[in-house]
């Protein structure tokens, strides 16, 4: 049993830090129609610059604020090469997360991994520290809950705007955006932003939950990232009761315990990417058989 509820925390852990991620890419692939591979290097970048910035004294949620904000700013340049100089979707992602490889190197100062265990983070100092000590080992966990609860009610309410409805509209009719007197490539900017900040709090998250921050860690992101979100919305996407949000979320912890339970069954770590991509197209199948509906609303033009 301790080894069953010890294998539960890890997975709700990280299952609800990767969700932070997920919702992002749940912005640009599901709203905005846009398959964003520069996943894989903002999502290091985020722990790379907690890294940095903890090593430096400085406080453990600012870094997370200074990570999204990144993040952010490489979501703008993914926009700008797509929108401004008419570069495919595919290739914006590419070019930047290429950039974003010694981008990284220059943050670590040239090192692959910076290690920061002693120093303070969310989850050891402050209101981290005291929910760990009233709740024991499952204080990460909730401190994880709390951090996507707040980011999925942020981009809930967000998309209720009048910004967001025209965020959404650039996905589903960017044509009658155009009509509004508005620059959909500018909603495009907007939400490669939101994508890209939320994966990179997620990486700033993850990396304070290590307590070290990975070059590496990236690797195979946009593929566990589209594949909760595809998961989520095929297997949650009818019930009503649940926002597509919060279905991705559930996909995400969903594809995070198939991972957990496969190694458990003694899957060699070499073949763990190789599993991901099974799922991911387990995932693709589901979609086409099973569409929800969920993954892509239509925007009334009434409501903008």
């Amino acid at each position: 049993m301790d080894i069953f509820l010890g294998l539960a925390n890890n997975v709700l852990t990280e299952g609800l830090i990767y969700a932070v991620m997920a919702i992002g890419v749940y912005v640009t692939y599901s709203v905005l129609n846009f398959p964003d591979l520069s996943v894989d290097g903002t999502f290091p970048l985020g722990a790379c610059v907690t890294g940095a910035l903890i090593l430096r004294g400085a406080n453990p949620l600012a870094a997370c604020l200074v990570s999204f904000l990144c993040g952010a700013a490489a979501g703008c340049a993914t926009g700008l090469l797509h929108v401004r100089l008419h570069i495919t979707d595919l290739l914006s992602g590419i070019l930047v997360m290429t950039g974003l490889w010694s981008v990284n190197l220059a943050v670590t100062g040239g090192t692959a991994v910076l290690a920061y265990f002693k120093d303070p983070t969310i989850f050891n100092s402050g209101f981290g520290a005291a929910l760990a000590t009233a709740a024991g080992d499952w204080g990460p966990a909730l401190l994880a809950l709390l951090c996507c609860a707040a980011v999925k009610l942020a981009v809930d309410l967000y998309l209720r705007t009048k910004s967001g409805l025209l965020l959404r509209a650039a996905g589903d009719n960017p044509q009658y955006v155009v009509s509004l007197g508005k620059n959909p490539g500018n909603m495009k900017i907007l939400g490669l932003m939101i994508g890209n900040g939320c994966t990179a709090l997620a990486g700033s998250v993850l990396s304070q939950q290590s307590g070290s921050a990975n070059i590496y860690s990236g690797t195979g992101m946009v593929v566990m990232a589209l594949a909760s979100v595809i998961i989520g919305t095929s297997l949650f996407g009818r019930l009503k009761a649940l926002r597509a949000t919060s279905a991705v979320v559930l996909g995400t912890i969903v594809y995070k315990a198939c991972l957990v339970a496969a190694m458990q069954l003694g899957l060699p770590t070499n073949y763990l990417k190789l599993l991901m991509a099974v799922l991911f197209t387990v995932a693709l199948v589901l979609r086409q058989a099973a569409p929800s509906g969920r993954g892509k609303k239509h925007v009334d033009p009434t409501k903008i």
